[in-house]
């Protein structure tokens, strides 16, 4: 895909604008998604999504290859939301890291993955979308968009070891999140 990307940066280099509309519709679900988990409010987020796509049409010129293209763009995506977050200087739902066990945690692991697959997802999500929004961000990079551990890390400008860091610490805040939503008997059930 990210030959085929190429292929289109060169043609909206080369004076194609309407190219630019096959890297919109390859990433604005995505992109919307990262940046409502960042804003969370659907509005912002559109604007924010909007604004993502307006600054890489522009910076198209700067992209070089070393990554992803779908890296590149995702990595705009944060930085703009963290700008506008700074601007309206709004802090949203800091859920506590409870004092969990990796037994805990695996323990809660194991009963989602005996839910049905898309009520496992569907779960996951409405749980991330409580976080905290750069947990949201990282969670749904490393678990929607199966991103690495060093393509996220060059997604947001960190090492790749804070980057672990810092899933391990949103994974525990998700178990909060999820131990919260879950119904009891069924964790319950996977501790014994």
């Amino acid at each position: 895909m990210t030959t085929n990307d190429q292929h289109y940066i060169n043609l909206i280099i080369d004076g194609d604008t309407n190219a630019f509309t096959v890297l919109v519709n390859r990433y604005k679900d995505l992109v919307y998604t990262l940046t409502l988990r960042m804003m969370k409010n659907r509005e912002e987020a559109e604007e924010v999504a909007q604004d993502t796509f307006i600054k890489a049409y522009k910076s198209l010129g700067k992209f070089k290859g070393d990554s992803k293209f779908s890296t590149w763009i995702y990595k705009i995506a944060y930085h703009t939301s963290l700008d506008r977050l700074k601007k309206n200087r709004k802090h949203f739902n800091d859920v506590p890291i409870d004092e969990f066990t990796e037994h805990q945690i695996k323990t809660i692991d194991n009963a989602l993955f005996k839910l049905e697959k898309e009520e496992q997802s569907k779960a996951i999500q409405n749980c991330i979308a409580l976080l905290p929004s750069e947990d949201s961000f990282l969670l749904t990079l490393y678990y929607f968009d199966d991103m690495t551990l060093d393509e996220i890390a060059k997604t947001v400008n960190l090492k790749t070891n804070n980057i672990k860091v810092k899933i391990h610490r949103s994974r525990k805040k998700l178990a909060t999140v999820l131990k919260r939503h879950l119904e009891p008997e069924i964790i319950e059930q996977y501790e014994r």
